[in-house]
């Protein structure tokens, strides 16, 4: 017989197979991250209904299976190779595999080549991705498989970063969502994972076949595939055991052994011991008595007079995975407050303490509230609270009582890291985690649950640990396999907790604030957050940065503290709070409908809560459309003019005589669409543009994406070629242009490589261009004299009866139209910044490329500069103002001189300010914020940096607009 073993990451599957590879047993069990053991338990099942077997076959396979291998005897068998052989005995019809395990995602590609891709270095849309979502989700895996096939829409959820999903999904619940749309929406995230991931430039068609433990198990998953795939794939039987059937037909080309034998050399396996260490958070008992007492000191007054009749000053923390409440008296001490997971549903909790709060302190009367945190907005409409606050300013102003002359504040929390960075008693730099969350508090939440403890118990363990592992500091789910791995070797579970704290510290300094030494972070720094109540994360922070910090006792309710405090120093003497009374919530009511919105390209899927009355609040939506009707301040937004314009190019079409010709709206295209809507109208063809980008364009064609790394605006590409050949379109235009028109900013004025040469990308790898007339030729208009020669030597390469003259006044008008749009475009930037002065409002200049104006890449950020009360225009509206100065560094792009010229400008305007966008993906980005920030912080101006791609955090990206804008207010 023969004996398959596929010991995974999380589960461990065990077949017997007779010599004609017909299957007689088979295991399938979670080991819970002690697979030695729950392997000599299936071999004692085995020996149980078949006896000592004496001649046994056997081979291993898994992402855990190597250092058993060894310790068994036997041949370790890789298992994209062990799925391969069980395919081609079992599956002789199937064209491609596509495997999800608990840590791993696999696609084999049986027909037309065999080909394999398997993730690297992340685990996002994995089945421990669904694991940690249906906790968050506070359901099992199967309860969230049974609740999605009622779900009534899909929302856009990250699934590249597995914590990091949790900061969209997770004030989707805050706002009400159903738990059957975002059940629908994680599944949905992790079919866009596997394909964008792992597809990469090869079509998914033909026979497919699903294997898996969450394929398996997890019907609507497979729906979701099927949906996005067009298909019907099939999930056969046995489909859990394919790798331990490869194993175990590929065993029968070793050597036997005897079933006994096994289950001997299991039982006697010894650790190896052998992994890195760190040194002991703390060296004895008497150490942390000293710190605990250290840490003691940083203490707020608190009263516990039941019957105070004086005023209270009431702040509400809904932070991203807790409910955070604090009540003060009239001297600031602590009347009350209140702690605990929000459950996905904060609004019952937010109740049940201001119920709690009239009950205990009857004679008290509420005379300013103000709510903070990412619930903010709806937690003021349904509790009618005095104010909102940023969550920066809450927590600065909750710091500064602690110490006033703190200039450093880290703040950790559940599923996001706040830095903020003091400069004259005000925040002069904000640091947060935009792409990652594998620091955060739910980090260890998340081992804590893995193994089996309570947050709290797991996280004291470390305190004493003698040998904390080192773990480093990656991605949160794949950081799994590090775990156990350390636990194969001996590791104990206090050594891994106290070697997780570590890690937390470690992306908070070297992954959001990048701190090359302890002193960039400052002399005076306190540190908050629920995340540092944990003496093991504190301890660990101090230990790397050299120094102490200022940690308060009341940590995990600063957000809150802050906001109460802010609430006391904006009461308004001469108007009653609208805060609800007791009576009031006794008729307090909270009832959510879902819709989409249809007022603009962008077509949010709403949830829309009332909380009777007037009160409402609109979640999910990028811009206040949805609030105002439609009525916004397009006069103060030059990105919402600049798509005005794009789109009328779009509109003017006309039967042009020469046949039709399609052009991407994509990259470098957001600024030549009327270089090239020119040229070609004068030369008589009829021009189809791609529209603005949107998620399902994107999804259109991403299984032609050959690069996960590269950037969104890049990928977005595929979609729009995709569209084009969708319309008819037989010829296609998008060329490949090493250099930009010359605007004299710089060195040089090359494209960046990505924009310049990705047309060779788009012919590589989506299939059906090869069917048309797909110009992708190398040009360049920033040389017109040469230019007309060229461009005629490549028209008539595609098409008769072009001649030369034709292809000169085609020029003439191209160059025509190209000055017309930025006049333009110059025209109105003047008018917003004239209109904005007189109504003195601060301006924005958003600086980035021209792909930025792409709704799908900007997810609304100029809707959001609007909403904060600003005008904003962009940094080629304004960079022409400048002439040339020296830089620090080469400066030799065009969209980087750009940039340099806009925030040189912005220095010298008393009312402006710059706001920088970067898209991840792009290499040469970090040379140019160096530069950018040296340039605003040399003319005294704050530098703001949002990173935005298809996951971006829309939380974050709204904390620091709105950081700024608090912050620009101070300083006024």
């Amino acid at each position: 017989m023969k004996l398959g073993l596929d010991i995974g990451s999380t589960t461990l599957k065990c077949v017997l197979l007779d010599d004609e590879n017909a299957l007689l047993f088979k295991s399938y069990e979670r080991h819970f991250s002690k697979p030695l053991e729950t392997l000599e338990v299936e071999l004692d099942k085995v020996r149980a209904q078949f006896g000592d077997l004496e001649n046994l076959h056997l081979a291993l396979s898994g992402s855990a299976a190597m250092g058993f291998a060894e310790t068994l005897g036997a041949p370790f068998i890789q298992e994209v190779f062990a799925t391969k052989i069980a395919a081609e005995s079992y599956l002789k019809s199937a064209d491609i595999i596509i495997e999800l395990g608990g840590e791993d995602a696999k696609i084999l590609f049986l027909s037309g080549g065999l080909e394999v891709r398997m993730n690297g270095s992340c685990a996002g849309g994995t089945g421990a991705f669904i694991d940690q979502m249906s906790t968050l989700l506070d359901i099992s895996p199967t309860e969230m498989n049974e609740i999605a096939k009622t779900h009534e829409k899909t929302y856009q959820i990250a699934s590249r970063c597995g914590v990091f999903a949790k900061s969209d999904i997770q004030p989707l619940l805050n706002q009400g969502a159903r738990k059957e749309d975002v059940s629908a929406s994680i599944f949905k995230a992790v079919v866009n994972q596997t394909i964008a991931g792992l597809a990469q430039g090869r079509e998914l068609k033909g026979n497919i076949v699903y294997l898996g433990g969450p394929l398996t198990f997890l019907t609507e998953l497979r729906h979701s595939f099927d949906e996005t795939l067009h298909t019907n794939g099939t999930c056969p039987e046995n489909s859990l055991y394919y790798v331990a059937l490869g194993a175990g037909i590929l065993a029968e080309q070793e050597a036997t052994v005897t079933l006994d034998s096994l289950i001997s050399r299991v039982a006697n396996h010894k650790n190896s011991g052998n992994y890195a260490t760190l040194p002991p958070l703390f060296d004895s008992a008497q150490e942390y008595a000293e710190f605990e007492k250290r840490h003691a000191q940083a203490t707020v007054a608190t009263s516990e007079n039941h019957e105070y009749d004086g005023k209270a000053f009431l702040g509400i923390d809904i932070g991203s995975t807790t409910v955070k409440m604090v009540a003060l008296d009239e001297k600031q001490a602590i009347l009350f407050s209140r702690y605990a997971p929000n459950g996905g549903s904060p609004i019952p909790l937010v109740k049940k303490f201001l119920e709690e709060f009239y009950d205990e302190f009857p004679h008290a009367h509420i005379a300013a509230s103000a709510s903070t945190g990412y619930g903010e907005e709806m937690t003021k409409q349904a509790f009618s609270l005095d104010f909102g606050i940023v969550e920066t300013i809450a927590h600065f102003k909750a710091a500064k009582k602690f110490d006033p002359h703190v200039d450093f504040i880290i703040d950790i929390g559940g599923q996001d890291i706040k830095c903020f960075k003091i400069v004259d008693g005000a925040i002069d730099d904000i640091f947060l985690n935009e792409a990652c969350s594998s620091g955060c508090g739910s980090f260890l939440q998340s081992f804590a649950a893995v193994l089996d403890y309570s947050l709290e118990d797991f996280a004291k363990l470390g305190l004493f640990a003698k040998s904390p592992v080192d773990l480093g500091s990656r991605c949160t789910v794949f950081m799994n396999s590090n775990v156990k791995q350390a636990q194969k070797d001996g590791a104990t579970i206090e050594d891994i907790s106290a070697g997780l704290s570590v890690s937390v510290v470690k992306n908070a300094l070297y992954k959001v604030i990048r701190a090359t030494t302890p002193s960039e972070l400052g002399e005076n720094i306190v540190v908050q957050g629920g995340t540092f109540l944990n003496d093991a994360v504190l301890r660990a922070f101090e230990k790397e940065i050299k120094r102490p910090v200022v940690r308060p006792v009341i940590s995990g309710l600063m957000g809150a503290y802050g906001a109460a405090l802010y609430a006391m120093d904006n009461m308004r003497p001469s108007k009653a709070t609208t805060t609800l009374t007791g009576a009031e919530l006794s008729a307090f009511s909270h009832t959510v409908r879902s819709v989409t919105c249809k007022l603009c390209t962008n077509h949010c899927s709403l949830t829309i809560n009332n909380f009777g009355g007037n009160r409402k609040f609109v979640g999910g939506n990028r811009c206040e459309r949805p609030i105002s009707h439609g009525e916004e301040e397009k006069g103060s937004n030059l990105f919402a003019f600049k798509q005005t314009l794009l789109e009328s190019y779009r509109q003017s079409t006309w039967p042009g005589k020469r046949g039709k010709i399609g052009i991407p709206l994509a990259l470098n295209m957001y600024e030549l669409l009327p270089f090239w809507n020119a040229f070609f109208k004068s030369l008589d063809f009829e021009i189809v543009v791609s529209p603005f980008s949107s998620h399902e364009l994107y999804l259109k064609a991403q299984h032609t994406i050959p690069s996960d790394t590269v950037c969104y605006p890049a990928k977005l590409s595929h979609g729009h070629i995709q569209y084009l050949l969708d319309e008819g379109c037989t010829n296609i235009f998008y060329p490949c242009m090493t250099y930009n028109i010359d605007e004299h900013l710089g060195d040089n004025n090359y494209n960046c490589p990505v924009v310049a040469y990705y047309p060779e990308v788009i012919q590589a790898n989506v299939p059906e261009v090869k069917d048309v007339t797909f110009i992708y030729d190398y040009i360049g208009i920033h040389r017109p004299k040469d230019f007309v020669g060229k461009m005629h030597e490549i028209l008539n390469k595609y098409f008769d009866g072009i001649s030369k003259n034709e292809v000169k006044t085609a020029l003439d008008a191209a160059y025509e139209e190209h000055t017309l749009f930025l006049e333009k475009t110059r025209k109105k930037a003047t008018e917003i910044v004239s209109n904005a002065r007189a109504a003195h409002k601060p301006i924005i200049v958003i600086a980035g490329r021209p792909y930025h104006l792409d709704p799908e890449v900007n997810h609304g950020i100029d809707k959001l500069v609007i909403e904060c009360g600003a005008a904003l225009i962009t940094e080629d509206s304004v960079s022409h103002l400048v002439a040339s100065f020296k830089t620090n560094v080469l400066n030799q792009w065009t969209y980087h001189s750009r940039l340099y010229a806009a925030a040189r400008y912005v220095t010298t305007q008393p009312d402006m300010n710059l706001v920088q966008l970067v898209s991840f993906g792009c290499g040469v980005d970090a040379i140019t914020t160096d530069e950018v920030r040296s340039i605003l912080r040399a003319g005294k101006k704050i530098y703001t940096q949002i990173k935005i791609d298809e996951i971006t955090n829309l939380g974050a990206v709204k904390i620091r607009l709105r950081s700024l804008f608090a912050v620009l207010s101070e300083r006024q």
